[in-house]
């Protein structure tokens, strides 16, 4: 069988490694062009890139697919496409390209999560189970028929960084699976329960900003949600305070947004719409993330005021 992947991130990789590892002949890539990275605005290959380059697979970086990929895709001739967090709309021309169709790997159970952020959403809304979905790519975002379904509970202290890990490799074994299940003709498909399905936009950095008028799990929730990328932050009259890492904090409550704690014993401490959070590790403007701790012998912080008021 001959496939063609498409994938962009992290999450990719291990399912592009997937593939070869089990002797599927990949007779290309296809992934998102260069982009500048970071402060310093270098352009960086994409980590689905980086691999396919080490595995000496052809590589196509088509800033439309529908448009400068569709004749690249033809002449490769794929049985199958597969794609995982590939970042582009597939056209009715390109879908019709592979013999058998395109397998995507969604990190979600499905219908639930549809979009390009199922993991951080998954997180936010408090989910106490996830997992991947392989499905047919259809027209729609995510709407195509479903193949097989793997499930992973979301476990207290994940992140959307360590479950985006797990479910990478959930992923990679479960497309296997339905490839080989497809190859021998007896690969369930189920057609998705409208009724049930819910689609969440993508994360930019403003939906990192902590609403202290939310309970304390919806706080804790967002910082998970929000970590490593886009972190979750309250703003400050200088800049915005980064908050990597928070936890309830038992006992105390006030309005909202003020400040309950803020010493070396507890921390920094803030009020909630039903208690408080403790802020456990942090990062001020232009500086490192540290433990709370210790960024409040640095920046001492008075308790009763607002944390969206303090400079620091």
């Amino acid at each position: 069988m001959k496939v063609v992947f498409m994938g962009t991130p992290d999450f990719s990789v291990p399912t592009l490694q997937a593939l070869v590892d089990a002797g599927y002949e990949v007779a290309g890539v296809f992934t998102q062009p260069d982009r500048p990275k970071g402060r310093g605005g270098k352009v960086q290959m994409s980590p689905v890139k980086e691999l396919a380059l080490r595995l000496g697979i052809p590589v196509f970086q088509p800033l439309k697919i529908r448009a400068d990929g569709l004749e690249p895709l033809r002449a490769l001739a794929p049985d199958v496409c597969v794609t995982a967090a590939f970042g582009q709309i597939l056209s009715q021309e390109v879908l019709d390209v592979p013999r058998l169709g395109t397998v995507n790997v969604h990190a979600s159970l499905l219908p639930r999560h549809r979009g390009a952020a199922p993991v951080q959403w998954a997180l936010l809304s408090g989910d106490a189970v996830t997992g991947v979905t392989t499905m047919f790519t259809d027209r729609g975002i995510d709407t195509g028929d479903m193949l097989l379904r793997a499930e992973t509970p979301i476990l207290p202290d994940d992140t959307a960084g360590t479950l985006t890990d797990r479910l990478a490799k959930m992923g990679a074994e479960l497309l296997i699976e339905t490839l080989r299940r497809l190859e021998a003709g007896d690969c369930p498909r189920e057609k998705q329960d409208e009724a049930l399905a819910t689609y969440d936009p993508k994360v930019d950095k403003e939906i990192g900003r902590l609403d202290f008028t939310q309970t304390t799990r919806e706080c804790v929730n967002r910082v998970r949600a929000m970590s490593p990328w886009p972190c979750a932050f309250v703003p400050l009259a200088e800049g915005a305070l980064k908050v990597w890492n928070a936890a309830a904090f038992e006992g105390a409550s006030g309005v909202p947004g003020t400040v309950l704690r803020a010493n070396k014993r507890d921390g920094l401490v803030v009020a909630t719409g039903d208690g408080a959070l403790s802020l456990l590790e942090v990062q001020a403007p232009n500086a490192r993330r540290m433990d709370a701790k210790a960024f409040l012998l640095g920046h001492p912080i008075p308790e009763g005021t607002m944390l969206d008021e303090v400079r620091l």
